[in-house]
């Protein structure tokens, strides 16, 4: 007699599978598909995911944490990534100042109005290099990218998994790059 373990599903759907089939089958568990039943007791049965199937993360995309770059700026990264937001309120750089000087990075709150200007000023009062990195994908984890635009222009903070400002992104700006930044 077949054992049967009651499951709620997040969409609030009833499950019914077999513990015992799981247990003494194993792989052969793994080939079928899940059978449960949905709200209005109808017998529904997907397919199940086997590791082959699932989304690989390309390891062209991931950031190289850079032993060069002070890790205060990879900390940055960090504390960017847990202010963000999902979508953009269009305050990239008061952000990305906030995130430096809470990770320790820059001593003194930046004064610069545009995100744009940015660059100039991390490096002029703050003692950030410019990097010889023209690809957005190439920056270290913790570096400061600057683009321009007719307005005020974007920064953000490349993390290892994409970009930071006020909202989180796998994609860098579509804008003009100024520059990458960082500080050994």
């Amino acid at each position: 007699m077949r054992k049967l373990i009651p499951l709620i599903l997040l969409c609030g759907c009833v499950a019914a599978g077999s513990a015992t089939a799981a247990q003494t089958n194993g792989a052969a568990a793994k080939k079928q598909p899940f059978v449960f039943k949905d709200s209005t007791g109808n017998s529904v049965s997907v397919p199940l995911v086997d590791d082959s199937a699932k989304r690989k993360v390309s390891k062209t995309l991931l950031a190289k944490i850079d032993p060069r770059v002070n890790a205060d700026l990879i900390r940055a990264a960090t504390i960017a990534q847990e202010r963000a937001h999902a979508r953009s309120k269009s305050r990239c750089w008061r952000y990305v100042k906030q995130a430096l000087v809470a990770a320790g990075v820059v001593k003194s709150y930046p004064k610069t109005a545009y995100a744009k200007q940015a660059g100039d000023e991390l490096t002029r009062n703050h003692g950030f290099k410019k990097l010889a990195i023209s690809n957005p994908y190439a920056a270290p984890v913790g570096a400061v990218l600057v683009y321009t635009a007719k307005g005020p222009g974007h920064v953000e903070i490349r993390t290892k998994t994409g970009f930071v400002s006020d909202f989180t992104t796998p994609t860098p700006s579509r804008r003009k790059l100024i520059g990458v930044y960082a500080k050994a």
